[in-house]
């Protein structure tokens, strides 16, 4: 596809004004407004060269360029030179490239041979997998499908909690009020009362701590009672945690939790111990990072039993052995920054120059309307109670719109989940916010509701248009600001993926397509389609057919489904 940024600076440093292409690259402005043109190069830099003003430099620079035929125009404006592109040629760029890729536009190969890890989700096992999850595994299965699109070789992982001194906890919890058979048959919600109920009595008999501690000691020394529990638990919690994953159309390569790396420990620890960065603490080990200006890490108990921190190191070691990887991505809360400023400070201090290759995803927290989460409270909102809540308000919505409509169970779980997985991806990451049921479930505005009608009012008039991919296309008739505002977006989306993956922002891919089922929207209520004349309705449907396929793109990139027909 043409680079029409790349010819404007072709252009101006084939005039020899002594800077070279990448300073000229770094230089070329987006105008606010399209009136201004679709680049601007600015010359005040070159004042200084030429001892002129600005505004007599881009006049001169603007009368010496020749007709182009990628430009219709390019003029001066004061201080800049105005590049405005040929509409027929950018059409017939888009178009063309579009039918050609099809799904695959926007795709590309910059990550041949380049694997990246996308770790998230990883919630702790024999506990709700509720709503404060919902960002991790949304924003990383969105993460995981972008750079897999752009050819990086993506490896999706789940390091699930199965490890710690909650399963202490819950081993005396269970041992001292459980039943087994009753677990089985609502294993979270019954793993969760029992858990509840330790940090009730806690409060009452404090040595329940003590005797916590110790069978999660018990667990890591192998003891066959602990492991027995420990596995089952563990078993029954990924059978619930895969009905939400289902739902999501998630996949993992890798359910390798915190506890695979428990016979891996020792020899971290003892590297630690040779490379002289333990420090006794209290009977404890830890690693002192105060000339850092962060708190000392603690990396084993006095009890001789690790913390989440020496396990963390351990994976990533693991995985740099295992994998070789280009990025290390940690799609994680960022109430956990410290943890990780403390762990990659670690590493480097071990000697391992990749540390500057794992990566901190950040993102805000969610809270409840009534207040803060707390399973030891049970005070949380189950993920698969709102994914099934906004599958049932959308069947409602469905009967009252489109009662005829086919597959009403499968658009309903299309929609409504991808409702709550756009409403996740449309905001930036790092910000904080209040789950809302009803904000979460409106189907008004920008929403992922809206960005799938457009994608199916585009199908059904292709289908009425009897589109046929073969039409030949004279695509100056794609003049009007409606259609050459589609066509603008749609080629500056797989820049925008591009942008997404290098700032690990999903919300730029949700914005853009949003932003392109607005246009589509205006497109279709100011531009007639069916009743044009033949060249121009093939035209205008050849628009059609391009925005139909990015949408869907760009939805699936995001974790979400685009319905034919709503």
């Amino acid at each position: 596809m043409i680079d029409f940024k790349n010819e404007v600076v072709k252009i101006i440093s084939g005039l020899d004004e002594k800077l070279d292409e990448k300073e000229i690259m770094s230089l070329i402005e987006v105008p606010p407004s399209y009136e201004m043109g679709d680049y601007a190069f600015p010359c005040f830099k070159l004042a200084k060269i030429f001892r002129k003003a600005p505004n007599l430099i881009a006049e001169e620079i603007s009368n010496k360029i020749q007709e182009n035929s990628y430009f219709e125009k390019i003029e001066n404006a004061g201080p800049y030179v105005n590049f405005f592109i040929d509409r027929a040629v950018l059409a017939e760029t888009v178009l063309e490239e579009i039918k050609d890729e099809k799904e695959r536009y926007g795709s590309s190969n910059i990550g041949k041979g380049k694997t990246v890890i996308v770790e998230y989700s990883s919630p702790n096992i024999a506990k709700p997998f509720h709503i404060g999850h919902i960002r991790t595994t949304i924003i990383g299965h969105a993460l995981y499908r972008i750079y897999s699109f752009l050819g990086y070789d993506t490896v999706a992982i789940n390091h699930l909690g199965d490890y710690g001194t909650q399963f202490g906890k819950l081993i005396v919890a269970y041992k001292k009020w459980g039943d087994r058979s009753v677990i089985e048959k609502d294993p979270i919600n019954e793993l969760l009362k029992l858990y509840i109920k330790f940090h009730e009595e806690v409060e009452k008999e404090p040595s329940l701590d003590n005797e916590a501690r110790k069978w999660f000691k018990k667990l890591e020394d192998g003891d066959n009672e602990a492991t027995e529990l420990w596995k089952w638990m563990r078993e029954i919690s990924l059978e619930e945690f895969n009905k939400v994953y289902d739902m999501l159309g998630i996949e993992f390569d890798s359910f390798t939790g915190e506890s695979f790396y428990s016979d891996k420990m020792s020899k971290v620890v003892e590297e630690l111990q040779n490379k002289g960065l333990l420090v006794k603490s209290e009977g404890a080990d830890i690693v002192d990072l105060e000339p850092y200006n962060m708190p000392p890490a603690l990396i084993r108990k006095s009890d001789g039993s690790t913390l989440y921190i020496t396990r963390d190191i351990a994976a990533a070691i693991y995985r740099k052995e295992h994998y070789d990887f280009y990025k290390n991505i940690y799609v994680v809360g960022s109430e956990q920054k410290l943890h990780f400023d403390q762990w990659r400070k670690i590493i480097d201090l071990m000697g391992y120059d990749w540390a500057e290759d794992c990566i901190h995803v950040t993102f805000g927290m969610v809270r409840l309307e009534e207040g803060t989460m707390s399973t030891r409270k049970g005070r949380v909102v189950f993920l698969e109670d709102v994914f099934k809540k906004a599958i049932e308000k959308t069947k409602d919505i469905i009967k009252e719109r489109n009662p005829k409509l086919e597959n009403k169970e499968e658009v309903a779980k299309q929609v409504g989940i991808g409702a709550i997985v756009f409403q996740e991806l449309f905001n930036s990451r790092i910000k904080d916010y209040v789950f809302s049921w009803d904000k979460t479930l409106s189907f008004e505005g920008e929403t992922g509701p809206y960005v799938q009608y457009a994608h199916a009012r585009a199908n059904s008039l292709l289908k009425k248009g009897e589109f046929s991919v073969e039409d030949r296309i004279d695509y100056s008739l794609l003049n009007k600001e409606e259609e050459i505002d589609i066509i603008r977006l749609l080629y500056d989306f797989p820049k925008t993926i591009i942008n997404s993956s290098e700032k690990n922002e999903p919300s730029f891919i949700t914005r853009h397509i949003t932003e392109i089922a607005k246009n589509f929207n205006r497109f279709y209520h100011n531009c007639p389609i069916l009743n044009e004349e033949e060249d121009l309705r093939k035209a205008r449907l050849h628009l059609v057919y391009a925005t139909k396929l990015v949408l869907n793109t760009g939805l699936l990139l995001l974790g979400i489904e685009a319905p034919d027909k709503m």
